[in-house]
């Protein structure tokens, strides 16, 4: 299991745009994917899940990635929320 924190520096947060992007790319990896905020978590597999966490700009959250190439999968996330929720 691989635990990462980021802290979503886009000011508007993750709206449906990277939402959508980030699911997408969830899905091509056999792991689980988790996402934390605060108390909640939910896994990372659905728009309504990813958006009914109200993620917003300043947030820190916490993926939790578990399975058998949850190495591949980290490196994925880690580049997606280097490139599409940096501040703009």
């Amino acid at each position: 299991m691989i635990t990462k924190d980021y802290i979503i520096m886009a000011p508007q947060g993750l709206h449906a745009r990277p939402a959508t992007t980030l699911i997408r790319l969830v899905k091509n990896f056999k792991s689980i994917v988790n996402i934390q905020k605060g108390a909640k978590i939910t896994r990372l597999n659905s728009m309504i899940n990813l958006l009914s966490m109200t993620i917003k700009g300043g947030d820190t959250i916490k993926l939790i990635i578990d399975g058998e190439d949850e190495t591949n999968a980290a490196e994925a996330l880690d580049q997606f929320f280097a490139e599409e929720l940096k501040d703009l």
